[in-house]
């Protein structure tokens, strides 16, 4: 079961990475269509002798980059990707902030139990819109509708969305993980960071 978690966790930070690769990719491919041509059109005008030549690579590139009117709905549809992914991430890896303070000035019995308490709170709240946002993606699904910029490739709207309920469902896994370790009394807390600590402890790390 172990190994099956290692192996889970890493495909979580690869695909996040894919997600960052790609949308980054995207988009630098579309600015430079977007710049290059005018390179070409530029160098025709100098070099008379080669106009003909020149201009058709500029309106070859500038052809593409008209033809990559999808590039911005991707960019949008794999960013959402990488939200609804980095949330159970960021349960995993305590990137989420966490507003505490008070908290941390009870005893650390009654911290496990506000523990247990705000965790359970995260499991309703993620099991619920993981129901809820599932039940949206078969509505959605039903109605087979495009997605914007995207539907004349074959992508659907249901295809984008249904990174809602599959995030939603992973942040219900970590918190039941954190739930366990709670009970367990590996952990007082959810685990969650904290900003003020991290904020002294980078103060004191600078140089005089």
């Amino acid at each position: 079961m172990n190994a099956l978690w290692r192996v889970w966790d890493h495909f979580e930070e690869g695909f996040i990475a894919f997600l960052l690769a790609a949308m980054t990719l995207v988009t630098f491919v579309y600015v430079v269509l977007n710049n290059l041509y005018t390179v070409f059109y530029s160098l025709g005008d100098t070099f008379p002798a080669a106009e003909d030549f020149f201009f058709a690579l500029g309106d070859f590139i500038i052809g593409l980059a008209q033809s990559m009117t999808w590039s911005s709905a991707l960019t949008r549809a794999l960013f959402a990707w990488l939200i609804f992914s980095g949330l159970a991430y960021g349960v995993r890896t305590a990137g989420h902030i966490g507003v505490d303070a008070l908290v941390k000035l009870a005893p650390r019995n009654i911290q496990r139990y506000i523990g247990v308490i705000a965790c359970l709170f995260c499991l309703g709240y993620a099991g619920l819109l993981t129901v809820a946002s599932f039940e949206w993606i078969q509505t959605l699904f039903t109605a087979g509708i495009g997605a914007e910029d995207l539907g004349h490739i074959g992508v659907k709207q249901w295809q984008i969305g249904m990174i809602v309920p599959i995030g939603f469902a992973m942040v219900f896994i970590r918190f039941a993980e954190i739930l366990v370790r709670i009970l367990r009394n590996e952990q007082t807390g959810l685990g969650l960071a904290d900003e003020a600590a991290e904020a002294a402890r980078l103060g004191e790390e600078e140089p005089k």
